[in-house]
């Protein structure tokens, strides 16, 4: 049976909370999720962006209870305060979708002083989401982190980098964005196996988009010396990727299908994973590693400061 939007049951008095939701995936997330019910808090790095894409959801969901929470991931205290501050108006988060990231930056670092890709796509979750445990942890949530494809492209995490001293190595974009999007799965996978080790209710899984066209792929091209290969990479994007709302799909299905119990990996049917109906994918042996998932849970509590304990 071939899953659609139409499978998600309607969540009214539910609360979603969706990182990233400035555009693309998680804002076709946020509104399908506002389109079935649920209240919607959305974060965003700037308030007059943020105020803009909450608009744009309200034009297509006019009836929306959607707030907008400050969020800046590559800057933990800001992290860490935000999940304060949606924990301190909300007792409960039924589903939570950690979308936010950065695409093959030059080589630059957050406000902490880590590679940006690592600090941004997998630190700053690490500490927002660990901050919101006990509320997630009382609503027995749905924590979806989304991953990508370019998971694949590597065979580890080189830990050095979630470090003060950082990594030794040549700084190189993709590379560094793939280790980032494995450290996603492998959080994800891990969350899952620490809260049914200690017989919890929280599920954890994991989903990524295929080739969905949005402005991440040519954003971080674009913050180099020439916008080219931004622009480049927007036009190939344009011409094979899907749109965003069917790139939304495998993280909609992961946060709403109840027939799927935690640590799943969800993506793109079709050829290559890069676009169609969700379905349940595999993952490379590097993320199924417990070992590797331990040293890198060790290292990101000691990088960001917070004890996740599960």
């Amino acid at each position: 049976m071939t899953w659609s939007t139409a499978d998600i049951p309607d969540l009214s008095g539910r609360r979603a909370v969706v990182t990233g939701a400035t555009g693309g995936l998680g804002l076709a997330t946020a509104t399908e999720l506002a389109r079935h019910g649920a209240a919607v808090t959305v974060t965003a790095r700037d308030s007059v962006k943020g105020d803009e894409y909450v608009q744009r959801l309200l034009t297509d969901v006019p009836d929306a209870d959607v707030e907008l929470q400050l969020l800046d991931l590559a800057d933990l205290d800001s992290a860490k305060r935000a999940a304060g501050d949606v924990a301190a108006r909300h007792d409960r988060i039924d589903i939570l979708i950690n979308n936010a990231g950065v695409m093959a930056t030059p080589d630059r670092t957050t406000v902490d002083g880590f590679e940006l890709q690592i600090g941004t796509n997998h630190l700053g979750h690490f500490a927002w989401t660990a901050t919101l445990w006990p509320t997630l942890l009382a609503s027995d949530a749905r924590v979806v982190t989304v991953s990508s494809l370019m998971h694949a492209t590597v065979k580890g995490i080189d830990l050095s980098s979630l470090t003060a001293a950082g990594s030794p190595r040549r700084y190189r974009r993709w590379r560094s964005y793939g280790e980032s999007k494995l450290a996603n799965l492998i959080f994800a996978k891990e969350l899952d196996r620490r809260a049914r080790a200690a017989g919890l209710g929280v599920v954890s899984l994991a989903a990524h988009p295929g080739y969905a066209n949005t402005n991440l792929q040519s954003a971080g091209l674009s913050m180099g010396r020439s916008a080219l290969p931004g622009q480049a990479m927007h036009q190939v994007s344009r011409v094979i990727g899907q749109p965003a709302a069917h790139g939304a799909w495998p993280t909609l299905m992961a946060a709403t299908d109840a027939s799927l119990t935690g640590g799943e990996y969800i993506g793109p049917g079709g050829p290559g994973q890069m676009r169609g109906r969700p379905k349940l994918v595999g993952m490379t042996r590097a993320a199924r590693d417990e070992r590797l998932a331990d040293a890198l849970w060790d290292a990101s509590e000691s990088a960001t400061g917070v004890t996740f304990d599960v």
